[in-house]
């Protein structure tokens, strides 16, 4: 039974989680059916709910309430847990003014259609003083937030992933770098060719949506409790553990939208396996964003990827897509969704090469934060780094510095969870692998089992523990890069067939 002083917290807990439903409903809203001349009517709709939040969350009767709360011995372990996730998110909160909370809002409401517009019509000029502005709010806001010494970088890095600051950072990606760099010169000189021609073609919007239905349900996506849309840039909402939504994208790379689906179904288990007494109270979410794409990472790729994966369900898409896909074998087509070529688009880079974009955006985001680069030299800074680390460069914005949504709408510090969600999934997979027959559960067609291990070591835990303490409930042992490393190394020696060393 809870305590009489907890009791008191509740009201304001209930009132703080709903106003971020509703916001959380809007941003869905604006990314998947909202006309285009809505948002600027709509910011200001958001910038009163989030007023609201504001209050609820990190106003002075709240913080008041916490502080009692934090004086109370009785409180159960769950209760402690909330107590805690609600104290640390009111006072990153009550340090910013409440006037400045809401314009950001606001301004982060609109601006995602101006990224969109500008993306669309490369043309970065016409998105530069948005960000700009973006950016002078996230440098001013963790400059209320850092602590004494604190660089305002951490601040931001700590927001997406507690415990990593770019000092643990520099050392994660220094260690990706001196690996995976000469190993992809070393793959991209080997000669040895992959046909992926056939991924490309007319694939019919209507049956790309019957086959992404297809395989969100197969990874264990519930309809019943979610929703699949299509959006710009794929994404995963959740309201609760019983309202999760999905997007994807339909263009003629088909695999694509099959990834993308597969990796966001990823991120959807991870919410449907938050349990009922978690959710809707601010611990029922996923514990951060590095573990969250490491679920979404595993599926789309430790899963997807894997030729043992399809052996189940390759015929499925060959019925969909009989035109393009009847003739190629499963072999060839396992090899061609894991072919390794340096390419422009984040989203649509394959997994040897994936963190070195992430690597390139992490780079330039402590340029911005910590070194002042100047919003026009985006563009130019973007081109040189794609061109040091993947030998190519862009042409122009759209393909370069514009292509990513997260800077519109003032995520900055978010970028490197991919990476360490890359990492973290490599080093839960060697711990599977010990477990069970990972390859002989994937051609079964019955990817139970697989769930089940996440679900018991990751999943039901929400924010009750973090990344690091779950990866060491779980491995024995704390965040260790080296199995990432291995696991490409050894996947893409093998499958190019040329020496690990």
């Amino acid at each position: 039974m809870s305590s009489k002083v907890y009791e008191k917290l509740v009201p304001y807990m209930e009132k703080a989680e709903a106003l971020k439903t509703a916001l959380t409903l809007f941003s869905w809203d604006q990314e998947t059916q909202a006309p285009p001349q809505a948002a600027p009517y709509t910011s200001r709709m958001v910038g009163v709910l989030s007023s609201e939040y504001f209050s609820a969350a990190a106003g002075e009767e709240v913080r008041a309430v916490l502080e009692e709360c934090r004086k109370d011995e009785g409180l159960s372990e769950l209760e402690s847990a909330i107590v805690k996730e609600m104290s640390d998110n009111a006072a990153k909160l009550a340090c910013i003014p409440p006037e400045e909370y809401r314009e950001f809002a606001e301004l982060a409401a609109s601006s995602t259609g101006i990224w969109a517009q500008a993306k669309k019509n490369n043309d970065f000029n016409a998105f530069a003083p948005t960000l700009r502005k973006i950016l002078d709010y996230q440098k001013r806001f963790a400059s209320y937030q850092a602590g004494e010494g604190q660089k305002l970088y951490d601040v931001m890095l700590d927001s997406y992933e507690k415990g990593f600051d770019m000092e643990s950072l520099d050392r994660f990606f220094g260690t990706l770098r001196e690996n995976l760099v000469p190993f992809l010169k070393k793959l991209t000189e080997s000669g040895v060719t992959v046909d992926d021609g056939f991924l490309t073609g007319d694939f019919p919007e209507e049956a790309q949506e019957r086959i992404a239905r297809f395989f969100a349900e197969y990874i264990g996506f519930d309809f019943g409790k979610g929703v699949l849309a299509v959006s710009a840039h794929p994404f995963t909402d959740n309201l609760h553990n019983h309202d999760v939504r999905i997007t994807t994208a339909y263009n003629d790379h088909v695999d694509d939208s099959i990834f993308s689906v597969i990796h966001e179904s990823g991120h959807a288990l991870y919410e449907f396996g938050i349990p009922d007494e978690l959710t809707q109270t601010p611990v029922g979410a996923g514990t951060s964003m590095g573990m969250h794409e490491s679920q979404s990472r595993f599926m789309e790729n430790i899963a997807g990827r894997n030729p043992a994966f399809w052996e189940p369900v390759y015929g499925k898409l060959q019925e969909t897509f009989p035109d393009s896909l009847g003739d190629v074998p499963l072999e060839k087509f396992a090899r061609a969704v894991n072919k390794v070529q340096p390419g422009l688009i984040r989203t649509q880079a394959d997994e040897l090469t994936y963190s070195l974009h992430v690597m390139i955006r992490y780079e330039i985001e402590k340029m911005l934060v910590e070194e002042d680069l100047e919003v026009e030299k985006l563009p130019e800074v973007w081109a040189d780094k794609y061109e040091e680390y993947l030998g190519i460069r862009p042409q122009n914005a759209a393909e370069g510095v514009l292509q990513d949504i997260h800077w519109s709408q003032g995520s900055f510090g978010y970028f490197p969870s991919y990476a360490l969600g890359s990492a973290f999934a490599a080093q839960l997979f060697h711990c599977m692998k010990e477990r069970m027959d990972f390859e002989s559960v994937l051609r079964s067609g019955d990817l139970t089992p697989i769930r089940e291990f996440l679900r018991e070591n990751v999943h039901r835990f929400g924010k009750l523990k973090t990344s690091r303490q779950i990866l060491k409930d779980t491995t024995g042992e704390d965040f260790n890069p080296d199995y990432y490393v291995r696991y490409l190394i050894d996947k893409y020696s093998r499958l190019y067939g040329i020496e690990a060393g």
